[in-house]
């Protein structure tokens, strides 16, 4: 998010959503404004950012908002959470700007991304902590960041640590949440264009209003983002539940995060287990076993977004049946199922990609 006169390309900020209905009309809104080839350069981010989608769930640790999906990640990750981890808390508050040599947009390995981290110049650091200081107070400590190396590691070393408490255990749900949320997108695209798209991203707080996207705000900011031809990428996120981020000045073009799979009903997010399908595996995963249920758990990965009628079409079996299949692979975690619209839109999970991998 930026402001006049702001260097916008060296922040991110966290934008706190209003919790209003939009018919109340008192929502700060933020516009972002389209032309032919804006709309025709749209798309959706292919794979999660993981410092970007870090930064998200760091924001969401010093929450209280939706305790069904979060409290039991929230009490575990403080619960092992390192001294040393708490560092990087303080340049990623609840409400407020984020440093975006913190929250990197780019694809990549969490290890990749953290050398970047660790290798940030200090002419950046000095650029982005001024800009920083004229909207919120920094700790001491920042003073040193830009000329000691040892601060800057230490930085560094407190988001690894972060990432590997908060995140990492969690990936492999973040990577199905997202893929079948972008299943749901590439189905909104092929039936209804562009338009339905973005009209569906999030409608109790993103509105398309032709030829602007507005984005309902409560933290006082707004503004006005012509993308110029250069398009919008839609980024969804497991952990920016509430709080869309959009940068202008991303390259190759503007990002905006939202939601992803806000229509789905919220459980508890729990860490994902890497036990072994063979001997001692659940008593769900055993009911897999049998010729139809495995090729409806390869048609859902071949056909990822597919819904109930479409899965039942391709397997040439009754729809009621496909649906009781793909209800026992949910069960046990090798399938993912959205409600979209009046269907159900079923994804293959990694554990299930890996299960076919492990058969092929």
């Amino acid at each position: 998010m930026f402001q006049p006169g702001l260097n916008h390309g060296l922040l991110t900020q966290s934008l706190a959503i209003a919790r209003r209905d939009w018919s109340m009309g008192e929502a700060v809104v933020y516009r972002i404004h389209f032309t032919a080839e804006d709309l025709a350069r749209t798309r959706v981010a292919e794979s999660p950012r993981p410092m970007l989608e870090l930064a998200n769930a760091v924001r969401v640790l010093q929450d209280r908002n939706q305790p069904v999906r979060y409290d039991v990640w929230r009490r575990r990750s403080f619960a092992r959470l390192p001294p040393a981890a708490r560092l990087a808390l303080d340049l990623i508050p609840l409400r407020g700007w984020t440093p975006d040599f913190l929250a990197r947009v780019q694809p990549g390995s969490p290890q990749d991304l953290l050398e970047q981290i660790r290798s940030t110049s200090p002419k950046e650091i000095r650029q982005t902590l001024a800009a920083l200081a004229e909207h919120q107070p920094l700790p001491s400590w920042t003073r040193r960041l830009d000329d000691d190396p040892l601060v800057l590691q230490q930085l560094a070393d407190s988001m690894h640590l972060l990432h590997t408490t908060v995140m990492a255990p969690y990936w492999p749900h973040v990577v199905t949440s997202l893929a079948a949320d972008r299943a749901v997108r590439i189905r909104e695209l092929l039936h209804g264009g562009v338009e339905r798209l973005l009209t569906g991203l999030y409608p109790p707080r993103i509105r398309w209003t032709p030829p602007t996207l507005e984005v309902a705000m409560a933290s006082g900011m707004q503004g006005d983002l012509r993308l110029e031809g250069r398009g919008l990428l839609l980024m969804p996120s497991l952990f920016g539940s509430e709080s869309p981020v959009i940068d202008p000045d991303a390259e190759p073009q503007p990002f905006l995060t939202y939601p992803a799979n806000s229509g789905a009903a919220l459980t508890p997010l729990t860490p994902f287990s890497t036990g072994s399908t063979a001997g001692g595996a659940p008593a769900a995963l055993t009911a897999l076993l049998g010729r139809t249920r495995a090729a409806v758990l390869h048609a859902i990965a071949t056909h990822p977004g597919c819904n109930t009628a479409e899965l039942a079409g391709v397997l040439g079996i009754g729809a009621s049946g496909a649906s009781q299949h793909a209800t026992v692979l949910r069960q046990a975690g090798l399938v993912t199922t959205l409600r979209h619209r009046n269907s159900a839109v079923h994804t293959a999970t990694s554990t299930g990609l890996n299960l076919l991998t492990l058969h092929a």
